[in-house]
Formats: C-alpha cells, structure tokens, sequence
C-alpha cells in the first residue's frame, strides 16, 4: 500500500516528468549537430554554385562575344548618325522646297486667268505682263536648279508612278495608251528624291461610234 501511494504521489510524477523533458532535450541537442551536417545527401549552396562557375575559357569566350556584339551596335549607331546629318545636310530644306513651289502654281494660275480675260485679251498690256511674268517664272526655276530642285519633264513621256500622277484619260488615236499629253500640275525633285509628282492626262483609245453602241446595248439588256 505505501508503494502504491508513493507511486500515485503528485511529486513523484511531476519528478519523473521532468526527468523525461530534460533526457529528451539532451537527445535533442546531441542530434542536432548530426542532422545538420546530414550524412552527405544535401549539398551546401557554396558547393553547388562552385560546380555551376565555368571555366576560364567559357568566361572569355563569352566577354569576346559581349564585346563584339556592343562594338556592332556601337558601329550601326555611328552610321545611323552619319545618314542622319547627311540627310539634315541635303534635305533640311525639303519642307521650305514644297511650300516655295506655291510662287511658280500662283504664277501660272495668273497667266491663266489674265490670257482667258476678254477685255484685255490681245492688248499690249497684256503681252507686257504675261512677258514679265515669264521672266518671274524662269528666275524661279534658275534659283531652284541651283538649289538642286528640278522639273519633271512630263509631256510626251511614258507615265511613270514614281514621278507622275494621272488626273484623267484623254481619248487620242494619235498617242500611245499611257503617253501623257497634258501637264495639270507640274512636278519638282530635289536632288534624288521626289519632292511632288507632276499631276497629267493620260492619252487613251477612242472608241468607236458602232463599239459603243454594242456596248450600250449589251448594258441595257442586262438591266
């Protein structure tokens, strides 16, 4: 009976579980020590970036590569500074070009309008002033060529795309298909580039009376 209580005795108990507590942590500590160091599976970052470093030939190779590549760019980047202040130097005054265009369109739209008035149409005054106005236009043309700003010579010429812009189709048997015969607007290129197209007429068949009335009704009965 006495062995009984002194194993049901509340003091007993709480000595044995700390007895417990304090060998348990003991064990805890001894083995923390192994489980860290692991027995040799986990490998130590250190060691994984060291067989991840290439080797000095790789590392050289790979500076050559990056340098030669910063020297292309650096290379494509002078040239597109070069084209740059080439195309500053020979066409900065490509905008002024085209506007200035206007004084020769004003000119011609005068003659124009002066040659179609009928009260002073065939009076010397007119011819004076159609003359001077031609001597305006010729001066104009004479600075522009100096400045590298050329007509385009449109009449009798085969349309061109690149330089012409046809406005409209005349009928004219004489002329080839495509073979401009009228000149509305003339066009201008400063030094190799356009710098507007000619605005033309185009010449075109014409049709015969009998192929236009087949035509007509050939319309009419499918409608």
């Amino acid at each position: 009976m006495e062995k009984e209580q002194s194993q049901n005795n509340p003091k007993n108990i709480s000595e044995k579980e700390e007895e417990v507590k304090t060998s348990s942590e003991q064990k805890l500590e001894n083995s923390e020590p192994d489980e860290l160091a692991g027995d040799g599976s986990s490998q130590n970052p250190s060691e994984e970036t060291k067989e991840e470093e290439k080797s000095p030939e790789e590392k050289i190779l790979e500076l050559e590569d990056k340098l030669a590549r910063t020297f292309a760019e650096m290379e494509n980047q002078r040239r597109r500074f070069e084209k740059e202040k080439e195309d500053a130097y020979e066409y900065g005054g490509f905008t002024f070009a085209k506007e200035a265009l206007n004084l020769i369109d004003n000119l011609e739209r005068s003659k124009q309008i002066l040659s179609n008035d009928e009260s002073i149409k065939n009076s010397e005054s007119l011819k004076k002033t159609l003359e001077h106005f031609d001597i305006i236009n010729k001066d104009l043309i004479s600075i522009f060529s100096k400045n590298n700003i050329k007509p385009i010579e449109s009449l009798n010429k085969k349309l061109d795309p690149n330089f012409h812009q046809a406005m409209i189709e005349i009928e004219d048997d004489e002329k080839e298909p495509g073979t401009i015969i009228q000149e509305i607007q003339k066009g201008f290129t400063i030094k190799d580039r356009l710098l507007r197209p000619s605005l033309v007429g185009v010449a075109k068949k014409r049709l015969d009376k009998t192929k236009k009335d087949e035509e007509n009704k050939d319309n009419l009965k499918e409608k």
